[in-house]
């Protein structure tokens, strides 16, 4: 493992996000389609919050993969965006050393951190994920 090594090295930079203009069923066919558990949203290219597929769940009645997805968006659409989201989101810099990220995520409270910038851009995303996988690498 390299200590020097930086979050820019290990993040998902082809992200989806949303905006509070947007749906709940649209992060719902985000998660779906992409198949990813975190959909940041943004303001231009702040981050202002963060959805989750659990999120998604709190919502909805059982898995809402598996019934169909009209009842489901129907549903989800009841509520905005902003009602939602999680908007106290730890977040780490581009910068910041994998090790950083990986104290920041080891409590398991939350499983991914936005990258921003300096000016509050979102300019990635690191999931424990990437962190497993970074570790296996190692090896």
């Amino acid at each position: 493992m390299h200590r020097n090594d930086s979050v820019w090295q290990i993040m998902s930079k082809d992200l989806a996000t949303v905006t509070v203009g947007n749906r709940l069923s649209d992060v719902r066919a985000l998660v779906q389609q992409r198949k990813i558990h975190h959909v940041p949203v943004v303001d231009g290219r702040r981050f202002i919050g963060l959805l989750t597929a659990s999120d998604l769940l709190r919502l909805s009645w059982g898995d809402p993969y598996t019934h169909d997805p009209k009842e489901i968006d129907v549903l989800l659409d009841t509520q905005e965006i902003r009602e939602v989201m999680q908007e106290d989101v730890k977040t780490i810099l581009p910068g910041a050393s994998i090790r950083e990220a990986a104290k920041a995520l080891a409590d398991g409270s939350f499983h991914s951190l936005p990258v921003v910038d300096e000016h509050g851009d979102l300019v990635g995303i690191v999931t424990s994920t990437d962190l497993i996988r970074y570790l296996l690498d190692q090896y």
